[in-house]
């Protein structure tokens, strides 16, 4: 449970680091791979909300996330292999020189929401701790 709680804030200050830094993002590409981790944010907050009591289960908002993060980390790589710059990205030139590890990590987020069971709030809190750990491992490598 230590580890599902970890997960649940770190994907929530995720969240709140996604909406400041929309703020200003000229360049569309940024936008638009920002806009797709403000999507995996968002729908990670609906999942931790539940897991952590702060919102009742609701089987079917629950599916909708788990979905919703499926869909946006299968196109993550799609998003980032343009290496497009801005003055509030936050993306690393790593992400770049280190293609494989970063395409593998997206990966992995993909194969947590992927296992994650949305049917039972307990299935939600048995998940959440992969689908966190994948969000966390890499932002903590690729992202400022």
């Amino acid at each position: 449970m230590k580890f599902v709680s970890k997960g649940l804030i770190a994907g929530l200050v995720l969240v709140a680091g996604v909406a400041i830094a929309k703020e200003g993002v000229q360049d569309p590409t940024v936008k638009a791979r920002m806009d797709l981790m403000g999507t995996i944010g968002m729908n990670t907050k609906t999942l931790g909300d539940m897991a952590g009591g702060k919102a009742d289960f609701d089987a079917a908002a629950a599916q909708a996330a788990k979905d919703a993060i499926i869909a946006a980390s299968a196109d993550i790589a799609a998003k980032f292999e343009p290496q497009a710059t801005d003055p509030v990205a936050e993306a690393k030139p790593e992400i770049w020189t280190n293609w494989d590890d970063f395409v593998a990590k997206a990966g992995a987020l993909n194969a947590a929401a992927t296992a994650l069971d949305a049917s039972s709030l307990d299935g939600i809190k048995a998940g959440m701790g992969g689908v966190g750990g994948a969000c966390k491992d890499c932002h903590t490598t690729y992202r400022m």
